[in-house]
């Protein structure tokens, strides 16, 4: 994540006093029994004032006085943006401007983005051709990729935001909710209005934080995949020649190879995600049933809100920054964050073994390209920082050596048809106890579930009383 406080560019204030605090233009302050204090978080909105009220007392006094007229104007503007909004718990529109205005500075080497160009464009494609072709030879699996693009930074902010709305709207939904849910019982009849703006301005503090750290991803990924998950459209394998050239540097590995290796990662993961209908819906129900345990820190929102100041709006952004999430330490929790773990671990150690097998005895770098990939996504990057930061989880396979291993080990035990099949359905996929035990797993009896299939299916066709069958899942009263 960036380093950038995530603020609304609002001019510069006051200097500070000697004891770190403001100056106020009128030269007032407030104390705890003022409009302001922590008694009564309406104060601080400036509501309820006489008019031509000022000073310490009125802080959108404090603010315009400190503002020439052109700073005023793109102040009202900014604010009239926050206050304006009545879309869902996220302005995603302001998310994709901060986004765009986010990878527009750069990186913080000084790397621009730039416009892919047509030799980039071909290098990618053929990588891409390429990686489909050695994976045809080590898994059932076909290409699930209908066509191989190269894009730029910016380019990867547009492709992608619609997952990202997916994941977090949920979270930010339930944000939203606790801000009006945090006023005492009998206020909240009637801050209808108050409660309005916090949600428009929690739904713009959301979006300028999202944009934020989805510009700052776009820096420094290398594809539509790096996190596990498909941001991208479906059947589009995606890299970014740009963030490609920075991973290159300093690994000693030709920047053809690291292409062609990435390519072959991305490609991997869109045969998985095209050719098992159900994966898609189940990693991101994974993700959104772990939220779902999820509690907001109603304490830290209560600050906040109690002491909101409008001159500050940065401060309700700092929190949503630092996160205000807490997970149930419930079995139910537990389980759920047992299984999105499991999932991921599953996708990532599929993904590493079958791209290993494919690059192995063709690409003289690839062991040490594995290890570096291994160690980016078990370690956590920008990634997991940013989900952490957006909806209290982080997206890390903890579990990707053990998958990896069980993976291959099915391979030798099955084969590749053999290993591929346990896709067809989630329950036929190793839980985490089996990658605690994966000899156990590989050698354990096979269930042909294509056989009993067609027991069932025979059972359903014969009428009630031949057979002893009685229909599928009937019981004969022979039986009895």
């Amino acid at each position: 994540m960036s380093d950038t406080p995530f603020g609304f560019g609002l001019p510069p204030e006051e200097p500070e006093d000697g004891d770190g605090k403001k100056k106020d233009p009128a030269g007032g302050g407030q104390g705890a029994g003022g409009q302001g204090g922590p008694g009564n978080p309406f104060g601080n909105f400036g509501f309820g004032l006489p008019s031509g009220a000022g000073g310490a007392d009125n802080p959108f006094a404090a603010m315009f006085g400190s503002l020439n007229p052109s700073d005023l104007g793109a102040a009202f503007q900014q604010l009239g943006q926050m206050l304006s909004y009545e879309g869902g718990p996220v302005n995603w529109d302001m998310a994709k401007q901060i986004a765009r205005q986010t990878v527009a500075q750069g990186t913080p080497d000084g790397t621009k983005d730039a416009s892919v160009g047509p030799s980039e464009r071909a290098s990618v494609q053929e990588a891409v051709r390429l990686a489909d072709l050695w994976l045809d030879g080590v898994t059932s699996l076909p290409s699930g990729a209908n066509t191989a693009v190269a894009w730029s930074r910016a380019e990867w902010v547009e492709a992608t935001l619609p997952a990202w709305q997916q994941l977090v709207d949920p979270v930010a939904e339930r944000v939203g909710t606790a801000m009006g849910e945090v006023l005492p019982e009998e206020m909240q009849s009637v801050a209808g209005p108050l409660i309005g703006m916090m949600r428009s301005m929690g739904g713009a503090m959301f979006g300028q934080q999202i944009g934020q750290a989805v510009g700052v991803l776009a820096g420094e990924v290398v594809g539509s995949t790096d996190i596990g998950l498909p941001l991208g459209p479906a059947g589009k394998a995606a890299l970014l020649p740009l963030n490609i050239e920075a991973f290159s540097k300093d690994l000693g590995v030709p920047k053809d190879e690291i292409r062609l290796y990435l390519a072959l990662r991305e490609a991997a993961h869109q045969r998985l995600f095209a050719h098992v209908p159900w994966l898609r819906s189940h990693m991101f129900g994974a993700v959104e049933g772990y939220a779902r345990g999820i509690k907001v820190d109603t304490t830290k929102l209560e600050d906040v809100v109690g002491q909101f100041d409008p001159t500050h709006p940065e401060e309700l952004q700092e929190a949503l920054q630092q996160g205000m999430f807490q997970p149930e330490d419930t079995p139910e929790q537990k389980a759920a964050l047992a299984r999105l773990e499991t999932a991921l671990a599953l996708v990532e150690g599929w993904v590493d073994a079958v791209v290993h097998e494919a690059a192995k005895s063709r690409l003289t770098g690839a062991d040490a390209l594995r290890e570096t990939l291994r160690r980016r996504r078990a370690s956590g990057g920008p990634a997991e920082q940013t989900f952490a930061t957006l909806i209290g989880l982080h997206l890390r396979p903890r579990r990707l050596r053990d998958a990896a291993r069980l993976w291959a080990s099915l391979t030798d035990a099955r084969g590749a048809d053999g290993r591929d099949r346990l896709w067809e359905h989630p329950d036929m996929l190793p839980t985490a106890s089996d990658l605690d035990d994966p000899d156990g797993f590989v050698h354990h009896e096979q269930l042909d579930f294509s056989e009993l299939d067609k027991m069932l299916g025979e059972a359903a066709d014969e009428p009630d009383g031949k057979g002893g069958k009685g229909g599928r899942g009937g019981k004969d009263d022979t039986d009895q």
